[in-house]
């Protein structure tokens, strides 16, 4: 699934550890990926490119969302 991920622009092919982290998550059925990466993995333009790749490989795509997101704003 990696390579899908890849394959479909989802994650840049010079990051194939990201598009790695993504696949494990959602092979495992993890229903969130907690990330910092905005570069590559949490961000609006490829979090739709990765949740169609996922979807595409017969996987429900975990939610992506950063820590504070997943642990609530506590300010």
């Amino acid at each position: 699934m990696a390579r899908a991920i890849l394959d479909g622009h989802g994650v840049p092919a010079e990051y194939p550890e990201d598009a790695l982290h993504i696949a494990v998550a959602a092979e495992a059925g993890m229903d969130f990926l907690v990330t910092w990466n905005f570069a590559h993995i949490n961000n609006p333009f490829t979090k739709m490119m990765i949740r169609q790749s996922v979807e595409n490989a017969g996987y429900v795509c975990p939610e992506i969302v950063s820590p504070d997101a997943f642990l609530g704003d506590k300010t």
